[in-house]
């Protein structure tokens, strides 16, 4: 029987506040739960701006506990309710003074299945991550949800291969990347790196960014075109708006991943023991 998952991104402007956020995107979940959807990412620290363009300690009110914070609850019920596996990336707070970009992983009845935590973090100017996030010390965990095994995958990670290629290793099949970037240095880069990580790892990846502009934190323009590609590095579907709210849903024939794993056999033939130097400090 041929394994197809519905799958969903939504890339969306900041609307002014964190409630208003959290409304508009449980909305979209209802949409994407009519639309058939099983499984649905938001974006990168989905309820706030990203304050990250500026250094200031007011931001970290933003941050929640998880799993016991008022939103990884309410989404635990919203997915319940839509029978929908959700990927809900937020500002999380693990102890005083110690906080995480995080990934939280809930099942489609609304279990917590666990989280990822932003292990690569960028530090420089309009991206100071390091001033409001440690390190992320999760490894890179691949979730069994009732669609299939999914991994994570946040912003500045995808441009780091080793931990791409670990998640394939631990045997992911989706792997979501959630997303911040404005226009500028790295922006011909989206439509690379993803799809090379699909290529190389033989899975799906569905990989969102936001679209609008912050003019608050320096009137970042950010450029959207989101979207999902097969293990072959194929966009499935149309790449999503560069200024508008978009719900991208798409069919994603799981079946395709043992096909082309079977043709390219990068699994097979790769050398880890020729790669000691990855790893030399």
């Amino acid at each position: 029987m041929t394994r197809i998952v519905r799958s969903a991104l939504l890339q969306c402007a900041y609307t002014g506040d964190k409630q208003t956020m959290i409304d508009k995107h449980v909305n979209y979940v209802e949409q994407a739960a009519s639309q058939g959807a099983q499984v649905m990412c938001f974006q990168e620290l989905f309820y706030s701006p990203y304050f990250c363009q500026v250094q200031d300690v007011v931001h970290y009110s933003w941050s929640e506990s998880v799993p016991d914070g008022p939103t990884t609850t309410l989404m635990q019920q919203i997915a319940a309710k839509h029978k929908i596996v959700l990927i809900v990336p937020l500002y999380e707070k693990d102890d005083a003074g110690i906080y995480y970009n995080t990934g939280v992983v809930i099942d489609s009845d609304g279990t917590f299945l666990g989280k990822y935590r932003k292990t690569h973090l960028p530090h420089l100017p309009g991206f100071w991550e390091k001033f409001y996030f440690r390190p992320g010390n999760t490894g890179y965990p691949v979730f069994e949800t009732s669609v299939g095994r999914v991994g994570l995958y946040i912003c500045y990670d995808r441009h780091f291969p080793e931990g791409a290629r670990v998640l394939g290793l631990n045997g992911a099949e989706i792997v979501f990347m959630p997303s911040a970037t404005s226009r500028g240095l790295s922006q011909h880069l989206w439509k690379i790196e993803q799809t090379s990580h699909a290529i190389a790892n033989g899975y799906f990846v569905g990989t969102i960014n936001r679209v609008g502009v912050e003019a608050e934190f320096g009137a970042n323009n950010y450029y959207g075109q989101s979207y999902f590609c097969d293990p072959k590095g194929q966009f499935v579907g149309d790449v999503a708006s560069e200024d508008a709210d978009e719900l991208v849903v798409r069919e994603l024939n799981l079946d395709l991943i043992q096909d082309v794993r079977n043709t390219w056999q990068f699994y097979r033939d790769r050398r880890p023991d020729m790669y000691d130097g990855i790893v030399a400090s």
